[in-house]
């Protein structure tokens, strides 16, 4: 039998995607699969899809008409095109369809969450999800909620196929007090968010909630880790108004942060499987977040949940937690319990593979 080979393609790589496909690369490559990454540079420079043992194809900028072409040279000799987000399955959807028959490479495509647009631009994503879901094979859902939309978008064949990124490598100290020392909340309670500074991310009411935990004695710091295009405005807030929070930009240690935190916040519009969300279960760390998407799925009963948009709910859920340590003891218990009934990172991997041999099959059968 010969060697399965597959691409996987990356448009701009959410953190969960990227990490996913880092996990794929590494998994797929001990299982003696040839891997090839088709990413931006700076995604390999993040995540070392090289050293997993694949080999790397850099893609030009997002809008580069060139990107096609580089596209299609790289999978000439595959046996399945992974396409992870819309506008890589966009791109990956074009690279394919030259070939048309048996000779077509089946093309898979993950959805690991949604495109936040309105107005117009809906009308844009709607189309785009509309021919990426009928140029491929399989189109994978990480929740629920997105294999129910990639059937209304006119998908063939939609599977769930829940993500299980790696956890963090290495030990890690719970309430770490270098790492609160650092932070500037050595007497005082921290607060932490995680998540690309972007429309949708629920930031704006995140300090709107932060305005009323002035009033508490220590009053407590939120701290918020990621890069974007908000962080200016954000910024501006924060010292217009006097509010405990600070941006601290992309961080490579997030989880030993995560784990010195009383309290995770997670304030999105829209989420599938929050790396936030399966971090802080993971290592015990009381989560609040919004009940949108695949959030209350993942979770369950194991984080306390608020409406999208409302501040003032949040705010009480924080402050709950913080004045009752009885309850974040439950649902740090809680936490670690329900992170124990996901799939674990081979189990993602073989669910995956699983699907790649299904399709190299009914290609090559007469």
């Amino acid at each position: 039998m010969t060697q399965l080979r597959t691409v996987q393609v990356l448009g701009g790589g959410s953190a969960g995607s990227s990490a996913h496909v880092r996990s794929l690369a590494s998994g797929l490559v001990a299982r003696g699969v040839r891997v090839t990454v088709c990413a931006p540079a700076e995604l390999d420079r993040l995540y070392d899809y090289s050293g997993a043992g694949a080999h790397v194809v850099p893609l030009p900028r997002r809008n580069d008409p060139a990107t096609v072409g580089v596209l299609r040279n790289a999978c000439i000799g595959a046996d399945v095109v992974h396409a992870h987000g819309l506008h890589a399955s966009v791109r990956a959807a074009l690279a394919v369809s030259g070939a048309v028959g048996p000779a077509r490479t089946p093309l898979v495509t993950t959805w690991h969450g949604r495109p936040y647009a309105e107005g117009p631009k809906a009308g844009l994503v709607r189309l785009l999800e509309r021919r990426t879901v009928r140029a491929a094979a399989v189109v994978l859902g990480t929740s629920s909620e997105l294999v129910d939309r990639a059937r209304r978008r006119g998908a063939r064949d939609a599977r769930l196929a829940p993500v299980t990124v790696p956890a963090a490598r290495g030990p890690v100290c719970l309430h770490d007090g270098k790492a609160r020392a650092e932070l500037g909340a050595v007497d005082r309670p921290l607060l932490m968010a995680v998540g690309a500074l972007e429309p949708g991310r629920g930031y704006g009411t995140l300090l709107d909630a932060a305005r009323e935990w002035r009033e508490l004695e220590p009053q407590p710091l939120l701290v918020i880790a990621g890069e974007g295009r908000e962080r200016a405005a954000l910024q501006r807030r924060i010292v217009a108004e006097g509010l405990a929070v600070r941006l601290i930009g992309r961080r490579d240690d997030v989880a030993e942060l995560l784990a010195a935190a009383d309290v995770a916040v997670l304030p999105s519009r829209w989420e599938a499987r929050s790396l936030l969300a399966q971090e802080a279960l993971r290592l015990g760390v009381p989560l609040v977040a919004t009940a949108v998407g695949g959030v209350p799925e993942l979770v369950g009963d194991a984080a306390e949940l608020v409406p999208y948009g409302d501040a003032a709910a949040l705010a009480r859920a924080v402050r709950g937690l913080l004045e009752d340590a009885e309850r974040r003891m439950d649902l740090a218990a809680a936490g670690r319990v329900q992170a124990g009934t996901w799939p674990s990172e081979d189990d993602t991997i073989a669910h995956v593979l699983s699907v790649y041999d299904e399709l190299a099959a009914a290609r090559q059968a007469p």
